[in-house]
């Protein structure tokens, strides 16, 4: 019998995690946890999928978000519900800028809320701003690594193809409120687009919980929008590193 409406987990199966790795993708659960000690699968519901694995012998929850905002506050929200404050996202993204490179990690200090559901949350001009402690910890892991991350501010849209301004679709249109934005977020420095961190950092923020985002880059909007294969499992496995890593030192 769950204790909550979705994810399909017991406060017990937790075994008292207080800290969540949240990927998007269900398939990056498994992959993630199997590099913790002692993995367990525990659910597997619609987009969320979770696993327990332990850092310095304590326990950590890795489950699956699913893309966008909806999906990422229920997933919060019932995580929180079952004792975990501290939220890690590791993701993919594109980057916007030029000098950003495939391969890259970036790490996310705040999001542009081009998001619906940050707004049953807070107003729009609450900031969607990650919390210091898990920026620090992502940024000194990078470091650790030798990664010399890019830090900055992350586009966070509801939509993959209008919201982000592409036009290699079905109508090949953006409405007309979305037209200009991309090249609008160049010129304010933000370095990339994905489609959770406003959700969860305005919703963790407001409700007193701590997050932070890590994500790799697959694809330069400036060069081409298709990802490698191989490079993509290469970067997932960077910025899968660095979320561990940072996990273990918030759990220290």
């Amino acid at each position: 019998m769950s204790d909550v409406f979705h994810l399909n987990l017991t406060k017990s199966q937790l075994k008292g995690a207080t800290l969540a790795i949240v990927p998007g993708d269900p398939a990056r659960s498994e992959r993630i946890a199997k590099q913790l000690d002692n993995p367990e699968f525990l659910a597997s519901t619609r987009e969320f999928t979770s696993w327990l694995g332990y850092l310095n012998g304590q326990p950590v929850v890795v489950c699956s978000t699913g893309i966008g905002g909806p999906s990422t506050s229920i997933c919060v929200e019932e995580l929180a519900q079952l004792g975990v404050h501290t939220f890690l996202r590791i993701g993919t993204t594109g980057a916007i800028q030029p000098h950003i490179n495939v391969g890259d990690v970036l790490i996310t200090t705040a999001s542009v809320r081009l998001d619906g559901a940050s707004r049953h949350f807070a107003p729009l001009e609450y900031p969607a701003v990650a919390n210091f402690e898990c920026t620090t910890a992502l940024y000194n892991a990078a470091k650790a690594k030798g990664i010399e991350p890019y830090v900055g501010v992350t586009a966070s849209s509801d939509t993959f193809y209008p919201g982000q301004e592409r036009y290699d679709t079905y109508s090949g249109k953006v409405y007309r409120d979305y037209q200009g934005l991309l090249k609008q977020w160049q010129d304010l420095n933000v370095m990339n687009y994905e489609m959770e961190s406003s959700t969860l950092f305005t919703m963790c923020s407001a409700l007193g919980l701590r997050a932070g985002m890590v994500a790799g880059v697959i694809v330069n909007r400036t060069q081409q929008e298709i990802p490698n294969e191989a490079t993509m499992k290469q970067t997932e496995e960077k910025a899968v590193s660095v979320v561990i890593a940072a996990a273990q030192a918030l759990l220290s």
